[in-house]
């Protein structure tokens, strides 16, 4: 039986979420040994990776279980009991067999989020802080990225990709409380695409975010820190 799992978790204190040969601290590592335990052979296939320090609220894995592992909110209530308490699994469910959680994904939505001011150690895992925000250049810049675009000069060397070609559907700011969030919405990212493209919106002006969107130039903007980033939703 195929399943679908929603997972949430803290990225902090993992290396990033895929499964890797030579630890096991990353989030799938983490939650491929629990499977094992629990006599689940299958390998788990994400939506797709987060890097270290990345945040989900809302990742979608499959796995194809056994026959006698038939009661899923039984294996939803073990697996949260076994796993570490930074990683959290929100909902099973059965799907078709054909479901693949990376290939049937259509849409990915993350959210970066920005507080200003000073950071302090209640909420620096969680938030970027900086110390003075231009909430309309941010607004005016996202705006940009909306489209389909070449996005080469937007990402880590080290993607196994056939083409830097992505479609952002949605690309927009807006104020909650006393945070900013940057949210987007595209057919997929390049490795550390939306890093790079936050830190070109705090940086960059305009004309300079048209010429590297146009491959024209690349003013070698740092990507944004890791841990003000979430995976918001997959859309199916």
């Amino acid at each position: 039986m195929r399943c679908a799992l929603t997972i949430a978790y803290n990225g902090t204190h993992f290396l990033g979420s895929q499964i890797q040969s030579e630890t096991s601290n990353t989030i799938f590592g983490n939650i491929q040994k629990v499977l094992s335990q629990l006599g689940i052979d299958s390998k788990i296939i994400a939506s797709g990776r987060t890097d270290k320090g990345v945040h989900a609220t809302a990742q979608v894995a499959h796995i194809d279980l056994p026959p006698f592992w038939n009661n899923l909110e039984k294996l939803k209530r073990v697996l949260n009991e076994m796993l570490p308490h930074a990683i959290h699994i929100k909902n099973i469910k059965k799907v078709d067999d054909e479901f693949h959680a990376r290939y049937s994904a259509k849409r990915r939505v993350y959210r970066y989020i920005i507080k200003e001011g000073q950071n302090n150690p209640f909420e620096n895992d969680f938030i970027t802080f900086i110390r003075h925000v231009e909430f309309d250049k941010i607004q005016k810049n996202i705006k940009l990225f909306e489209g389909e675009y070449n996005f080469k000069e937007f990402m880590k060397t080290g993607s196994d990709i056939n083409s830097t070609t992505r479609v952002i559907y949605k690309a927009f700011a807006y104020k909650y409380k006393d945070f900013i969030v940057l949210n987007f919405e595209a057919n997929g990212f390049l490795r550390s695409q939306i890093r790079l493209m936050v830190g070109a919106i705090l940086k960059l002006n305009v004309n300079e975010i048209k010429e590297q969107l146009k491959c024209e130039n690349n003013y070698k903007i740092k990507p944004a820190p890791s841990n003000g980033l979430y995976l918001a939703k997959i859309k199916y």
